[in-house]
């Protein structure tokens, strides 16, 4: 059977890389490696394929492939000089609150007119809180709450403490050892068990990437990204749909003996069938890990990650995913991509582009449904490294050189974001949302903004406003490109529907207006 002409299961995904053997470091432990890859273009010269909703008999209505119309690069607003032009995966860490500790599930008034460079609204007095219009209705959301219920006492723009935020945020080293050690204890055993005794997966190895390895972990070491990588040589890659970002796997000669061979659905490489059979070999060996408790959560709709919840002494959720390495040159579809060359320069983009690239089980959506056979591309080591060597300058952030707070910004992005998650967390306009979208407009602001002079410490309240401004331009335009994919928009209509994405955008700019309240909640 054809597997594109197979059923679509309903499954979603994570976009998210992953993040290998955890070391027991302290906050400031040693920096990771590169997380994602550009390499050379496209190897396999994928095809166009048809693509479409399944029907009842599972045959293919054709359908043109959604296209992601290229335009510029949405630009954050800002009081310097004009800036050089741009080029072109984990949930959400969100802690549920009770329902009772929960705010009514209501947004926030449309935004007020904002006036006056940021500087200057950065240093008005605490007193000039500004008030929110009367109660309006946003078209999908109903009646929104009175300004009285939302405003929070003492909150004003310019009177909030970012370092004093980023302090609360701060892992520290007690918790990172004590939860290094356990999940340590976890992987190791599942690798060793799935090297030895499965020779489908005996060449897996660790890909240490993720929030972790890139010292952008916030608040408790209490999820973990692991990838377990196995190297595919030889194989051809045929693109879903014009996506760019998802893929059926062909071998380009399939020798007899080749332990993938059982997976193969008429010549492709099935992702569902190969991520079944590691899911079974974890959800079994689990049971053999001495002096942990540890169980296997409900597989989630679309989600190439097997996720286990360790409960003693501590939960911590880890999700592993299963990654095919190729070491051949990136896909077509990235050319344009890794904007990095005014940023970080032409040839850290050239070393980066010679990595290998990733292809995870991630199904593309098809219809109301998922199609079972696409591998999505992963970037997630090249991301690493690019958070590691963030700066203009070689030194920049290093022992005796001068420091950024690109990090900081990123953190304040993702704490934002899990915030208004955890605080509207019945409202089911915010589920679409992720850390990687935060991650990815963040990026593009680098991008935008490349010298090390435009993100002094001394700015970081402007700094994270202009992340804050360039991410509310990108859900007003429903317009966020892929950073190694240009032509895939993250912020699709057909990814995010419009009203989650204007119901976001009213919280944060409500969350802006008022000096950032929800900081300091929960």
């Amino acid at each position: 059977m054809d597997p594109r002409r197979g059923k679509a299961t309903r499954t979603t995904s994570r976009a998210g890389a992953a993040t290998p053997r955890v070391l027991a470091q302290g906050v400031k432990g040693p920096r990771a490696d590169p997380s994602e890859h550009p390499a050379a273009l496209g190897a396999a010269g994928p095809k166009a394929q048809k693509c479409g909703p399944v029907g009842a008999s599972g045959s293919r209505r054709k359908k043109s492939a959604p296209s992601s119309p290229e335009r510029p690069q949405v630009r954050a607003r800002t009081t310097r000089a004009k800036r050089a032009p741009l080029g072109a995966e984990d949930v959400v860490e969100g802690l549920a609150v009770p329902a009772e500790k929960m705010a009514p599930p209501a947004a926030p008034g449309p935004p007020l007119p904002r006036t006056g460079s940021r500087r200057e609204r950065g240093a008005r007095a605490a007193g000039e809180q500004r008030a929110l219009p009367e109660p309006t209705e946003v078209s999908g959301l109903g009646p929104l709450v009175p300004a009285s219920s939302l405003r929070r006492r003492g909150a004003a723009p310019g009177a909030w403490k970012p370092r004093a935020v980023l302090e609360k945020l701060r892992l520290r080293r007690q918790e990172i050892s004590e939860a290094a050690e356990v999940v340590n204890r976890v992987v190791d055993h599942l690798l060793r068990r799935l090297q030895s005794c499965e020779s489908e997966f005996e060449g897996v190895s660790l890909l240490r990437t993720g929030s972790y390895y890139e010292h952008v972990k916030i608040s408790a070491p209490n999820e973990f990204d692991i990838m377990f990588k196995l190297e595919v040589p030889r194989i051809q890659l045929e693109e879903y749909c014009n996506s760019g970002a998802y893929y059926f796997v062909k071998f380009k000669r399939n020798p007899k003996g080749n332990p993938l061979s059982q997976f193969l659905e008429d010549e492709i490489l099935s992702a569902s069938k190969m991520l079944l059979k590691f899911r079974k070999i974890i959800k079994e060996e689990i049971k053999n890990i001495q002096d942990t408790d540890v169980i296997m959560e409900k597989k989630k709709r679309g989600s190439p990650a097997v996720t286990l919840l360790i409960r003693k002494p501590k939960e911590i959720s880890v999700d592993i995913i299963l990654a095919l390495e190729s070491k051949s040159s990136w896909p077509a579809s990235t050319q344009e991509g890794l904007p990095i060359s005014q940023w970080l320069g032409t040839k850290v983009k050239t070393s980066l582009r010679r990595q290998p690239f990733y292809l995870v089980p991630k199904h593309a959506k098809e219809g109301n449904g998922f199609q079972e056979e696409t591998w999505r591309l992963s970037f997630s080591h090249i991301e690493k490294d690019l958070l590691k060597s963030h700066g203009h300058s070689k030194t920049c952030c290093e022992t005796d050189g001068v420091k950024c707070c690109r990090k900081d910004c990123l953190k304040l992005m993702k704490y934002l974001l899990e915030q208004l998650k955890t605080k509207f967390g019945p409202r089911k306009e915010l589920d679409k949302f992720c850390s990687y979208h935060v991650k990815t407009a963040f990026f593009h602001v680098c991008t935008q903004d490349p010298q090390d002079s435009q993100w002094h410490t001394r700015d970081l309240e402007l700094c994270f406003d202009n992340c804050v401004t360039y991410f509310l331009e990108c859900l007003k335009d429903e317009q966020l490109q892929h950073y190694f994919i240009p032509g895939f928009n993250l912020f699709s209509r057909d990814q995010i529907d419009k009203i989650s994405k204007e119901f976001l955008s009213q919280l944060i700019e409500y969350e802006r207006n008022n000096g950032f309240p929800v900081f300091h909640e929960f």
